[in-house]
């Protein structure tokens, strides 16, 4: 690959469809809408994609170009205030690793997003990775050495991080974000070994995903998908066919949290194509299991059945040997998932044993699960229209959520509150409605 396709402006450029000659005439037609005139060229146009850098004025020109909205451009941040896609998806290829990488950056710097990734964007790059072979590694370019201390060190500074309790993970975001960032400049400009090339990219992989996880806990879509998103491509580059279908998990994850039951299901069943590790198959088709129960309840019971039984198969082959973005997968999430999906079935007293078994099973480190179980409990109870223990459940989960920092076991909660209300007056009821609005 050329050089300039690796500047942001080439990229999104090509992933527009213009030549160098399309967006010098978008530039010229967006400086005579004001009345003014630019000399901008397929020369300039080229200058610019060689790293010189247009004034702010013509910076101003290339988003209407690429047909962005105006208060996107900071003149004072070229060239990555550029997005490189135009439905928010990197395309899988020859060194597409670092632009995704790049993307997911820029992304999180905007104070808004003004796109949303399509179902169909996600399930087309899911179906991409499926068919296609393991993408090439980025070459090393002629930078400062990368040295195998630095890397140990990122590794097991990057991993100490993740592994942190969930009650002091909500302080680590910005030192996760740094790492990532200095993942991706080595990736981009280092000089390094293919070995080290090989880390780099599965280093990029891991912090992608566990940043992405940070941003979806605090319901920020967007940015979450454009990590996952990166993790993958890093994941493709470096042939980890299980983190990539990790990450595919991941996005089918927060599809079925949206409630996007069908693109969810057709990411886990590509993802399920190439995903080798028991404990990793496990997982994805717990989730499988899961969202096939939301989408389609009794008309998708055999489906549901399979899934699980699958993934109890998995579960019991699955030895030590796990990748560390599943290795937590055990009997409690494998009993909790199963009550799930029986809920939507309408198998409600199984279902509530079942829940209440796994949270029974979950060790104490896993507290934010914990808080997600509970919420999962109170609805069950509520199907079983016994309000008090639902109360307590949410309570509990509530309070949790709240000690930790964990947003989405509060939205959990917040999201039952409604069927609480023909209750007002049993017991616990009316503590959780004022705990809930204070």
């Amino acid at each position: 690959m050329e050089e300039t396709t690796r500047h942001p402006l080439a990229v999104a450029r090509m992933a527009r469809g213009m030549t160098q000659d399309a967006l010098a005439a978008g530039v010229q037609a967006a400086a005579r809408r004001r009345g003014l005139r630019s000399g901008t060229d397929k020369a300039r146009v080229r200058k610019w994609e060689r790293g010189v850098e247009p004034n702010g004025e013509s910076q101003s020109y290339i988003a209407e170009a690429l047909g962005l909205p105006a208060d996107i451009v900071r003149s004072d941040d070229w060239p990555t205030w550029i997005p490189l896609t135009t439905d928010g998806v990197v395309p899988l290829g020859p060194e597409s690793s670092v632009p995704a990488l790049r993307e997911a950056l820029r992304t999180a710097m905007e104070r808004r997003t003004f796109l949303t990734i399509s179902g169909a964007a996600l399930s087309a790059l899911a179906a991409d990775w499926a068919a296609g072979p393991t993408g090439a590694l980025a070459q090393a370019r002629d930078g400062k050495p990368v040295s195998d201390d630095l890397i140990t060190w990122l590794e097991n500074s990057a991993q100490h991080l993740a592994g942190l309790a969930t009650e002091e993970r909500q302080h680590t975001p910005t030192l996760l974000d740094a790492h990532l960032s200095t993942v991706t400049k080595l990736i981009d400009h280092g000089c390094y070994t293919r070995a080290v090339g090989l880390r780099l990219h599965t280093l990029a992989a891991s912090l992608s995903q566990t940043v992405a996880w940070h941003r979806f806990d605090l319901g920020r879509h967007t940015y979450a998908s454009q990590y996952w998103i990166a993790g993958l491509h890093n994941a493709h580059a470096a042939g980890g066919h299980d983190m990539g279908a990790g990450l595919l998990g991941d996005l089918a994850y927060q599809a079925a949290w949206r409630r996007d039951h069908t693109t969810a299901a057709n990411i886990l069943n590509y993802a399920l194509t190439r995903a080798q590790n028991p404990a990793a198959r496990c997982l994805l088709q717990l989730r499988l299991a899961r969202t096939l129960a939301a989408r389609g309840g009794r008309g998708e019971r055999r489906a549901v059945l399979r899934a699980l039984a699958a993934a109890e198969k998995h579960l019991n082959d699955a030895g030590a040997d796990r990748p560390a973005w599943c290795a937590w997968v055990s009997d409690a999430d494998l009993a909790v998932d199963s009550g799930q999906a029986l809920l939507d079935l309408g198998d409600i007293n199984h279902a509530h044993q079942l829940i209440s078994e796994g949270e029974r099973l979950l060790p104490p480190a896993r507290d934010k699960t914990k808080g997600v179980f509970l919420a999962y409990r109170a609805a069950s109870y509520l199907d079983m229209k016994e309000p008090e223990p639902a109360a307590a459940a949410a309570t509990q989960s509530l309070l949790l959520a709240r000690r930790i920092g964990a947003p989405r076991c509060v939205r959990l909660v917040d999201d039952l509150l409604p069927r609480f209300q023909p209750y007002a007056h049993a017991q616990g009821v009316p503590e959780l409605l004022q705990l809930a609005a204070a």
